[in-house]
């Protein structure tokens, strides 16, 4: 005999979702007539309804020969509040009047009910109802309940957890729970717990999802004692987070419908049809009148809305196009083919494309205003955006609950992990989610991140990268690339581009990989996918400050009311991490200055392959092809722009090669001010590489006898590192982070800021000085083996373990995520 033993109808009337209380929606809107013949139709023998705290809805049913009257009661910790529920089967209306009058404590409502011989059923007992739950409840629950739920509507891990302990609990654990908690369980061997199964269901769309079996029972009796004699076997699936979103979609549509009398139009707007026969139940018939408006529909032309649009006509535009393009929409829209499997995958891609495609015609007009400035137009967008994020509301609140529920179980889990209970696992390996707009790009940070993917690799740490790109790249382990819903260029830095990535898929990833940690690199819209998937899952969070922005916006800008806010944004951003990893102490400096708090701010350590980068590379043979191998070889790598004070080095060695004959330069990279400095070093032995990559990078620099830096605005200079490692001396400037990664006056020069004289000088002196220049390199190169990457990675992912991260508290989920 099946029987799905946790069921609501509309006499479910007070949701604990605030989406649905916001909308004054009840918590099911399920007839239980119609409750009772979906069930039956998938092979239940009979048939309950659990509402909560009232038999009304099973009470309209009661008559027919396969129903039984049953409730889902909310009883309490009467010492702190704790609410929990109890499924009670085959009652009377006396017996439920009784129950309401003691169900205020936990401990009265069990002694009643065994006074009376009522079976019943803790349901869910790791969700945490009103956020009290904690490890000491559950130890109670184990010595007041012999039958415990595995929840249909509730997390795989939850339930997993769930079995685990029950199934390694022995006599002493029980000893030791009793004598702990004053409590004597009532029943014989209260180490052995029996499992039952229910679908929580509270939309009709999941109603036997997951069900009780008693093998041998033939009637209701039967069934009843096998639950409580360990004769019960529960089956079916359980829960995601999307299952919940779509439960919660399908209520509200429900209720709308009603209130609105929304049925007029089912046949008649493809758009209804569409909604109808993925959210409810209802069977509807498709007439004549039915086909020809459906017909019509998809054959007529529809424009693209323009920038004046709403929230409605997007939505409407959007889910049309999605529609006409896919076929199995198409024949949701056409039959209401909901016969297939994964329904709540399937109502997750419409919501993810629509919501892409709705976001993107919002975005675009937002970037464009704010590159101008246009404050009333970009509030306007903002306020377009904000409502269609409201729309997301159901995901942002089944994906945080859910994070709770795990964080719950995972906390209990530990308990009784702690306490030697066999089958509970130990809790899992530091799992690293790190997001970054730049990977694929040539520069020091993607750099660094793809050394970081290939050591994790090899000391099986568990890191994933992820980010957001246009192009594709072959696939690499550890790295995760989504596909961006939009793209922006800056107007006034061409070759940068800001990709929009698409948050609901994030989102789902990182709830299936189970992080446990985020690290944000980019304050971008990638780092603010990154916090609001933090503050939605619960996670500590970390950022990197690596680049200086607010400077770059006002070198690229020449505005400095743009720089200034853009500091405000930054502030606002990385204030929202737990700590701010900084690459220097200078950095951190300037940070404090501008009103970070100073306890966020961590300086982490960064390395330099020192086998890649190395003298042994020394190649001139290689080198001539761009230089006289037989001048002094003066090398600068990075990006070519402005911000790195390039129009400076070109002022200076225009400069030097008036006075030195026998000098050259070297200029690894690209970038916008390429053209530019090429015009303005015509004539000179100035070489453009162009982007090196690899060998040709490390012969690169191993070939070259000096390494000149003037940027300002670094914050770190990876490739100050990287010269240093290939036995060359450098000279770097007194601003920003380079200036930490040399011993002044024994492996560089530091020289001040913008000062092309003393950059000159310094230059010549080392030119003078081939002695000098030989030993600077030596030292150069033990430096840099003091820095490995190794021992930099190694010391940085120990940073992940700090308690003050990991014992965070966190606000509202949704507050601060939307």
């Amino acid at each position: 005999m099946k029987i799905d033993l946790h069921v609501h109808s509309k006499f479910s009337t007070r949701p604990s979702q605030w989406v649905l209380q916001k909308i004054g929606c009840p918590e099911s809107f399920t007839d239980p007539f119609r409750l009772r013949e979906i069930a039956c139709k998938k092979g239940m023998a009979m048939v309950t309804l659990t509402d909560h705290n009232t038999i009304k809805g099973v009470l309209e049913i009661a008559h027919l020969p396969d129903v039984f009257i049953s409730e889902e009661v909310t009883t309490y910790f009467p010492e702190d509040g704790c609410k929990v529920h109890v499924l009670v089967f085959d009652i009377s209306e006396q017996q439920h009047n009784e129950i309401q009058r003691v169900r205020f404590s936990v401990f009265d409502l069990v002694k009643f009910l065994r006074a009376e011989g009522i079976v019943h059923v803790i349901a869910h007992p790791l969700y945490s109802t009103n956020d009290l739950m904690n490890a000491d409840h559950f130890e109670q629950l184990l010595l007041l309940f012999k039958n415990f739920e595995l929840n249909g509507a509730r997390d795989e891990s939850q339930n997993k957890i769930l079995k685990g302990i029950l199934a390694g609990l022995g006599p002493r654990d029980m000893e030791r729970l009793s004598d702990k908690h004053g409590i004597e369980p009532a029943f014989k061997e209260p180490w052995k717990k029996n499992l039952t199964g229910g679908s929580d269901d509270h939309s009709s769309l999941n109603i036997a999802c997951k069900y009780t079996e008693v093998n041998a029972a033939r009637t209701l009796k039967e069934f009843l004692e096998g639950v409580d004699k360990g004769g019960s076997l529960p089956h079916g699936n359980e829960a995601t987070p999307l299952t919940m979103a779509y439960n919660l979609y399908s209520i509200a549509y429900q209720f709308y419908r009603k209130k609105f009398a929304l049925d007029r139009y089912i046949h008649k707007d493809i758009f209804m049809r569409f909604l109808d026969n993925f959210l409810s139940s209802h069977n509807h018939k498709s007439g004549l009148k039915s086909r020809i408006y459906f017909f019509i529909n998809t054959h007529r032309q529809t424009k693209t809305p323009d920038n004046t649009a709403s929230i409605k006509q997007l939505l409407r535009h959007e889910t049309q196009k999605l529609i006409l393009r896919d076929n199995d929409f198409l024949s949701m829209a056409k039959l209401g083919d909901t016969k297939e499997a994964n329904l709540d995958e399937k109502w997750f891609e419409f919501v993810h494309h629509i919501s892409n495609g709705t976001l993107l015609h919002f975005l675009n007009p937002f970037m464009d205003h704010l590159s101008g400035a246009n404050v009333f137009d970009i509030f306007s967008s903002l306020g377009s955006a904000g409502a269609l994020y409201s729309l997301l509301a159901p995901y942002f609140l089944s994906f945080s609950l859910f994070a709770r529920d795990r964080e719950v179980a995972e906390k209990i889990r530990l308990r009784f992990a702690q306490n030697g209970v066999p089958q509970i696992q130990t809790v899992d390996a530091m799992n690293v989610a790190h997001f970054t707009d730049t990977y694929y790009e040539i520069n020091g940070v993607a750099a660094t991140l793809q050394q970081q993917v290939v050591h994790a690799k090899k000391t099986k740490k568990n890191l994933t990268v992820i980010t957001c790109e246009d192009t594709s790249h072959p696939h690499v382990k550890g790295v995760k690339n989504f596909t961006p819903i939009g793209v922006h260029r800056l107007p006034e830095y061409p070759d940068q581009k800001l990709f929009y990535p698409p948050f609901l898929e994030m989102l789902r990833f990182c709830y299936r990989e189970k992080f446990t940690h985020l690290h944000s690199a980019t304050p971008g819209p990638i780092g603010l996918a990154a916090l609001a998937v933090a503050h939605i899952l619960k996670l500590p969070i970390v950022g990197t400050y690596h680049t200086a922005l607010p400077q770059y916006a006002g070198y690229l800008t020449d505005d400095s009311a743009i720089e200034d806010l853009m500091w405000k944004y930054m502030l606002w951003y990385y204030e929202q991490m737990d700590f701010v990893y900084v690459p220097s102490k200078s950095t951190g400096d300037e940070l404090t200055a501008k009103g970070l708090p100073p306890e966020k701010i961590r300086t982490f350590p960064r390395g330099v392959d020192t086998e890649r980068f190395h003298p042994s590379k020394k190649d001139l043979q290689f080198l001539q092809q761009y230089v006289d191998v037989g001048t002094f070889k003066l090398l600068y790598v990075g990006r070519v722009s402005r911000e790195k004070e390039l129009p400076l080095l070109v002022q200076v060695f225009k400069k030097l090669s008036r006075s030195i004959n026998h000098i050259s330069l070297v200029v690894a990279g690209d970038g916008p001010y390429l053209e530019e400095m090429k015009k303005a070093l015509a004539g000179t032995r100035c070489c453009f590489t162009g982007a090196v990559m690899g060998d040709a990078l490390d012969k690169l620099y191993a070939s070259c006898d000096l390494f000149v830096f003037p940027s300002t605005t670094d914050t770190f200079g990876n490739v100050v590192l990287e010269a240093q490692a290939s036995q060359l001396p450098v000279i770097v400037t007194n601003a920003g982070g380079p200036q930490e990664n040399l011993i002044p006056g024994k492996t560089g020069i530091v020289v001040p800021a913008h000062d092309g004289p003393a950059l000159t000088t310094a230059v010549k002196a080392l030119i003078r000085s081939p002695e000098k220049l030989a030993q600077m390199g030596q030292a150069a190169r033990r430096y840099a083996e003091g820095r490995s990457f190794q021992s930099a990675f190694e010391k940085t992912w120990k940073m992940y373990e700090d308690k003050e991260i990991n014992g965070a508290t966190y606000q509202d989920p949704l507050a601060k995520a939307v």
